[in-house]
């Protein structure tokens, strides 16, 4: 088994986050959750990321409103994505100003910047950190555990595993699917591997043109 650098994406929400984050603390686990910015408008959801910050977790932007991937949107558009998250993130933001585009059910490819978002990623000393183990948690809220564990048990390097503190019910099997895997010998806590590190704090990596849109403004 791995090592596993565990995530969790699209919250936060307060029905669903304070029971990952007690999860968590159970078993000493510390994760990075990336946040929709414009969830954090509600005090409610404002007061969870607080919560996960002050327990020893990372934050990190995923786009103010998870819609289309930056890399189909206009250059303002997608630029005000990442913008106006990092203003309602505040001092949530480590120094390592985390950043996740979505990818549109976890794909990668360049549909996940367009060449705005990426200067100006770079220029704001921003760190990307993506994915490479997606089991779909937001669409199979009780088979997705199956499908972590397999993609646990078949990993050749460091895993970055995106969960989703969603109120859709799978996460009600977080605790039994992170016992399990601890049992199997996966150690979580990781730091991503460089593979999923395309962009780190402005400095682009050998990949990070893949995830561009090329000549997309």
């Amino acid at each position: 088994m791995p090592e596993v650098c565990l995530t969790f994406d699209n919250g936060p929400e307060p029905e669903v986050t304070p029971g990952v984050l007690a999860v968590l603390a159970r078993r000493r686990i510390r994760a990075t959750f990336f946040l929709v910015g414009q969830k954090l408008r509600d005090p409610a959801a404002r007061a969870c990321a607080e919560r996960a910050q002050a327990e020893g977790h990372a934050i990190g932007n995923h786009t103010l409103t998870h819609g289309a991937p930056l890399g189909t949107r206009d250059a303002a558009e997608a630029v005000a994505e990442i913008t106006e998250t990092d203003a309602l993130l505040g001092t949530l933001h480590g120094p390592d100003r985390l950043f996740r585009p979505n990818g549109g059910g976890g794909a990668l490819g360049p549909h996940l910047l367009n060449q705005a978002a990426a200067a100006h990623l770079v220029a704001h000393r921003h760190t990307v950190v993506l994915w490479n183990a997606v089991p779909g948690d937001f669409r199979d809220p009780d088979g997705w555990v199956e499908t972590a564990q397999a993609m646990l048990g078949a990993a050749r390097e460091t895993v970055v595993l995106v969960l989703h503190d969603l109120p859709n019910g799978a996460m009600r099997h977080l605790d039994h699917f992170l016992g399990e895997a601890e049992q199997a010998g996966a150690r979580f806590g990781a730091a991503p591997p460089e593979s999923c590190v395309p962009l780190r704090r402005g400095v682009a990596g050998v990949d990070f043109a893949r995830y561009v849109m090329p000549g997309a403004t």
